[in-house]
């Protein structure tokens, strides 16, 4: 495990936890890169939610390797599975998400986090053992793909995304519509999408076509998937209402 060793955590006056709580520890979930610029962007957001927001958060990067090791985010309040695929271990993105979904630790997974996030449900809740990411295994049967290229590429983009009402995307965001960067170029395959419904995975973001752009588990303390990147909104000063409503869920799991 490594410490986020860019980010001293803040102390701001107030905080959401009592004096007596400890500060909440978030897992970092990937395989940290300077050439990454959602990683880049992580020190800057860490510090704008303590500074604007008195959420102080204790973050620690984990190589994607690492996380496959049991117990890797157990001790964590909360999992955010970044951005960065091929990731270098997708067992250890994969072993992330299902602790953090089988333990109610809060979860948040952006771009190919969302993409791990659909593949993790479908092997272990859905049974679709052979579910797969064309990204990793560009020899799979066509039939086994789950997330595949998409016919236009997002990278660079940024587009609409209308929110499903009463979603806790919607709760979080505050609107029914709201305008998202991308830079991925892999999405959701429909052909299994009904199953994952069936065993409980909402959708309840898509673009203007239609088109799956958000994930969300109802029952889990806190548990959402963006194909968007909301690390990338604006200049890092003001934390995306998606990232803030992670360090909140921390927050209250810490005060747990």
């Amino acid at each position: 495990m490594t410490t986020a060793d860019t980010h001293t955590p803040h102390r701001p006056l107030t905080s959401p936890t009592s004096a007596t709580s400890r500060t909440p520890r978030i897992a970092l979930v990937g395989d940290r890169s300077p050439h990454v610029k959602s990683h880049v962007r992580i020190p800057l957001l860490l510090d704008a939610l303590a500074q604007r927001d008195g959420l102080v958060l204790d973050a620690y990067w984990i190589p994607s390797g690492d996380a496959a090791e049991p117990g890797a985010v157990s001790g964590f309040d909360a999992v955010w599975l970044l951005p960065g695929s091929p990731y270098e271990s997708e067992a250890g993105a994969l072993a992330a998400i299902r602790a953090a979904r089988e333990e109610g630790i809060p979860f948040l997974g952006t771009c190919a986090g969302f993409q791990h996030a659909l593949v993790e449900f479908a092997r272990n809740v859905c049974g679709l053992e052979r579910a797969a990411h064309a990204e990793n295994d560009p020899e799979a049967d066509p039939e086994d793909l789950l997330l595949a290229p998409l016919a236009c590429s997002l990278i660079g983009h940024e587009g609409a995304v209308r929110l499903t009402p009463g979603s806790l995307a919607e709760s979080v965001i505050g609107a029914e519509r709201t305008t998202e960067r991308y830079h991925c170029a892999y999405g959701p395959d429909g052909r299994h999408l009904d199953t994952l419904e069936r065993h409980g995975m909402r959708f309840t973001g898509v673009d203007e076509d239609g088109q799956i752009r958000i994930a969300e588990l109802p029952g889990h303390p806190f548990f959402l998937a963006t194909l968007f990147q909301p690390e990338l909104s604006g200049d890092g000063s003001r934390p995306h209402p998606v990232v803030r409503a992670l360090a909140r869920a921390a927050a209250v799991r810490a005060a747990r």
